[in-house]
C-alpha cells in the first residue's frame, strides 16, 4: 500500500479485481469501505477482462505492475478513483500508467495526489527508470495531472498527447 496526505492507494488482488468488476459493492464490503458511485467504463471493462485479470492471475509476473491500484479517501472511507500500471517495466525500465477519478471526486486534486504517490513508489523500484502516459487532447484535467507531477510532453497524435517522466 501507498499512503499520501489524503489517500491510501491499495493494489487489488485477483479476487478483489473480480469483486471490483462486478460493481456490486462486494469489494467495498470486503475492505470495510462506504459505498461509492463507481461505474466501470466500457474501456476499463475490456481492459479488466482481456489484460488486467489474466496478467494478475499469471504467477510469473509481479501483479503490482498489472493490477488496479484503488485510491481510498481517508476522511470519507470511500474509493475515489483508480490507477493502473500497464505491465511490467520494459527493457528500458519504462512503465505506462492510466488513471481515472470517479465523477463525484473530480476537480479536487485527488488524481494529482494518486499519480504523485505512484511516482514515489516507483522511485523505490530500482527497475523503473521512467513513466509514460497518454491523454486525450480534449481532457485538460488529465494532462494537468501529469504537468503538476512534472511529466514532459514527448509527442502527440491526432487525438492524444504523449507524456514521460524520468525517475531519478
Amino acid at each position: 500500500m501507498i499512503e499520501t496526505e489524503r489517500l491510501i492507494l491499495r493494489p487489488l488482488t485477483y479476487d478483489q479485481l473480480v469483486k471490483y468488476s462486478k460493481g456490486d459493492n462486494s469489494l467495498e464490503e470486503e475492505l470495510n469501505l462506504h459505498e461509492t458511485s463507481r461505474t466501470i467504463s466500457p474501456e476499463l471493462k475490456e481492459a479488466l477482462e482481456e489484460t488486467i485479470l489474466p496478467n494478475v492471475a499469471n504467477n510469473t509476473k509481479n501483479f503490482l505492475y498489472s493490477t488496479l491500484w484503488t485510491a481510498i479517501s481517508k476522511t470519507e472511507n470511500k474509493m475515489i478513483g483508480d490507477l493502473c500500471i500497464v505491465g511490467e517495466p520494459n527493457a528500458d525500465g519504462e512503465i505506462e500508467i492510466g488513471y481515472g477519478t470517479y465523477d463525484e471526486f473530480q476537480g479536487k486534486g485527488f488524481m494529482t495526489e494518486i499519480v504523485g504517490g505512484i511516482i514515489e513508489w516507483t522511485k523505490m523500484q530500482q527497475i523503473v527508470k521512467s513513466i509514460t502516459a497518454s491523454t486525450d487532447k480534449t481532457n485538460t484535467a488529465s494532462f494537468k495531472v501529469l504537468q503538476k507531477n512534472n511529466f514532459i510532453k514527448i509527442g502527440e497524435t491526432d487525438t492524444q498527447f504523449n507524456w514521460k517522466l524520468i525517475i531519478n
